[in-house]
């Protein structure tokens, strides 16, 4: 990562590589007058006479003269561009060579490859966007679902930033009535806050900050995809509902028992959601080490998971009930009952409360018939899966906290405006109640960026994106 104050003119592919047409962006102060080095306008127009949000068609010519391309170049004068400077994108064919040849000829003219994330990083540094808002670029350059995508797009709209601020104001406007005390300490009794309204002031700061932060768990899982395990005996059909589920043969299927010996993973989209499914090795008694290693691994995903698919097709014993409840305790558990294509659909399950079983635990679980090898029912699967899930409505204008550095920050305020609802009822003075607020504010603009200023932090966080952004 460059340096944070750096003045040079930068230039990366901004588009990927491979389609039809690429933009290359340039930023900094010489942006405009270096690409007018070699951009030739068919009228003898000069870039650096033409206004800011405009578009102009031309040649780009190499060092010797020769065309490069026909390209169309669009202008934006700081401040009014991405990143607060002058700014120009050439749009050009998207050939490799073409690309080539362009920044090689802007990097000779003084242009310096840009770093990953370095026009977003400019954008925070010129005031363009907050931090929070930056990170949100990347997340909607990642989102790969409507859920990711409207968080993502709410980010970076500043609606997170905005409740914020909200928070902020609130809390300065009590740190400044109790400082302002402070400032008149000789008169004992003197007080500009009613005690009383200071600490419904602070419990209604307390529930958002609190609601922000229980986001959390809801974000993490839309970002990284909910996880469900698969899990049942050997060859009661897993693989093949896996194989179902994500219209793709990722898993081997087989007769034999004990095909599956790994987990297997990957992901697809129920509802516009991400779910991270988890084909697990069949349980069951094995004398085979390697067997044995994976079954303990289908027990650490079962852990893991937030929704547990028990797969059957036999009638289980009260004792693989009974585990299966227990270790799945704090899951959503949906039974399945696989390979009714083999059975008469209208009578059979292998899950139906019969002596010793007792009906009240065994039915407390969605129980859903399935054929996994006709996809018989999986529509219905699928539609339990996403209720299951139990994700929250959420549209563009909705604040869910989706980065670890968010939900740690809002956690450690959180706990300093408990701190000051705890002064505030016990009588604490109000210079010490005076520091946990200020103490709440700096965290709550760690967020933004209000308070970061290391080299090492805002590089770190910018290292992630991808060139040209």
């Amino acid at each position: 990562m460059t340096p944070l104050l750096s003045d040079d003119t930068i230039c990366a592919l901004a588009t990927a590589v491979g389609g039809a047409m690429a933009i290359i962006r340039i930023s900094g102060s010489k942006a405009i007058s270096i690409t007018d080095k070699f951009f030739v306008s068919p009228r003898g127009k000069k870039l650096v006479t033409m206004s800011s949000n405009t578009v102009h068609y031309g040649e780009m010519l190499d060092d010797g003269g020769e065309v490069i391309d026909d390209v169309v170049v669009s202008i934006f004068r700081n401040p009014h561009s991405y990143t607060g400077e002058d700014t120009v994108e050439i749009c050009c064919h998207g050939s490799r060579y073409i690309i080539t040849l362009l920044l090689q000829r802007l990097i000779s003219l003084g242009c310096r490859q840009a770093g990953p994330g370095e026009f977003t990083q400019r954008a925070f540094l010129n005031g363009k966007l907050d931090l929070s808002q930056a990170e949100a670029v990347a997340d909607l350059i990642s989102s790969t679902n409507a859920s990711t995508h409207k968080m993502a797009l709410s980010q970076l709209r500043g609606n997170f930033s905005h409740q914020l601020a909200d928070l902020r104001d609130h809390l300065l406007h009590l740190t400044s009535l109790l400082e302002l005390e402070l400032d008149f300490s000789d008169h004992e009794d003197l007080e500009f806050a009613d005690r009383s309204e200071l600490l419904a002031l602070a419990q209604t700061t307390e529930r958002q900050i609190a609601a922000l932060s229980n986001s959390f768990s809801a974000g993490k899982a839309l970002r990284q995809g909910i996880a469900v395990a698969i899990i049942g005996k050997t060859n009661v059909g897993k693989s093949t509902l896996l194989n179902r589920l994500l219209h793709d043969d990722k898993a081997i299927v087989s007769d034999i028992h004990g095909t599956t010996r790994d987990v297997i993973e990957d992901t697809t989209q129920i509802g516009g959601v991400t779910f991270r499914f988890i084909d697990t090795a069949g349980i069951r008694a094995t004398a085979d080490a390697i067997e044995r290693l994976g079954i303990e691994r289908t027990y650490q995903k079962l852990d893991e998971a937030t929704i547990v698919l028990w797969m059957t097709d036999t009638p289980p014993s009260p004792e693989e009930v009974s585990d299966i409840l227990q270790r799945a305790k704090d899951k959503k558990l949906i039974a399945i009952v696989n390979k009714i294509d083999k059975t008469d659909q209208a009578t059979y399950n292998p899950l139906a409360p019969t002596p010793p079983y007792q009906a009240d635990i065994v039915l407390e679980v969605p129980i859903i018939p399935i054929s996994a090898k006709k996809g018989t029912n999986i529509e219905q699967l699928e539609n339990a899966i996403y209720q299951a899930a139990d994700i929250p409505s959420i549209t563009q204008n909705d604040v869910i906290v989706t980065h670890l550095r968010h939900y740690e920050a809002l956690a450690k305020a959180h706990d300093d405006i408990i701190r000051v609802e705890t002064g505030l009822q016990n009588g604490l003075s109000g210079d010490l109640l005076s520091e946990d607020l200020r103490a709440c504010i700096d965290h709550l603009s760690e967020i933004v960026g209000g308070t970061i200023t290391p080299d090492e932090t805002l590089g770190n966080i910018f290292s992630y994106f991808c060139v040209g952004k």
